[in-house]
C-alpha cells in the first residue's frame, strides 16, 4: 500500500513538471507557486516525512463492546478483530467489576469483546467447555476456540492474553 502511494505521487510530480515546462517561472517576493514549485515542495516534504506504517493506512477496526444478539448483527463488520467472548454473570462480583471496566475504560481498538450470559448461554457454555462465569474464550470468524482464559479485568489485559495474528 506505502509503494502504491509513493509511486503515484511521484508519478504526479513527474507531470507537474511537465506541465511547467511551458510556464515561466516566478521567483520573487509574493510568487504564485508553480506546478515545478509545488513538486519540489511535495518532494522536499516526503523526503523529511515520518514514513507511514501500514497501521496508518488501513485504520484498525474500533474496540466494541457487544452484547452476544449485537455481535451476531455485526459479525461482518467485526471480521477483522480479535473476538472474545466475555461468559458474564451479573451475580459474580468479578465479573461486574469487568463489565464496569470495560465500559468506563473502554476496549482497545481491534477488539471485539461480546457479553455472553452465563446463565442463559448454555449451548456456548458446552461448545466451549466453559464451568465457570468470568471465563473468556478467543474464537475465529468461524467460531473455532483459539484460546481460553480467566481472570482479566480490562480490555487491554484480555488483548494481552488473546492470541495476536
Amino acid at each position: 500500500m506505502r509503494h502504491s502511494s509513493v509511486t503515484a505521487t511521484l508519478v504526479l510530480i513527474a507531470g507537474l513538471g511537465l506541465t511547467a515546462c511551458a510556464t515561466p517561472a516566478s521567483t520573487g517576493a509574493g510568487a504564485t507557486p508553480t506546478p515545478t514549485h509545488l513538486a519540489e515542495e511535495m518532494t522536499e516534504e516526503m523526503a523529511t516525512s515520518e514514513p507511514m506504517d501500514d497501521m496508518s493506512v488501513d485504520a484498525m477496526a474500533a474496540g466494541a463492546y457487544l452484547s452476544l444478539e449485537e455481535y451476531q448483527n455485526q459479525m461482518a463488520e467485526r471480521a477483522d478483530t480479535t473476538v472474545v467472548y466475555f461468559f458474564h454473570a451479573d451475580w459474580c462480583p468479578s465479573c461486574r467489576a469487568t463489565d464496569e471496566s470495560l465500559t468506563t475504560a473502554g476496549i482497545p481498538d481491534g477488539l471485539t469483546v461480546v457479553k455472553v450470559d452465563y446463565d442463559t448461554a448454555n449451548d456456548l457454555k458446552r461448545e466451549y467447555g466453559i464451568t465457570q462465569q468470568h471465563t473468556f474464550v478467543q474464537v475465529d470468524r468461524d467460531g473455532t476456540q483459539l484460546a481460553k482464559w480467566t481472570g482479566s479485568v480490562t480490555g487491554e489485559d484480555i488483548k494481552a492474553q488473546a492470541i495476536q495474528g
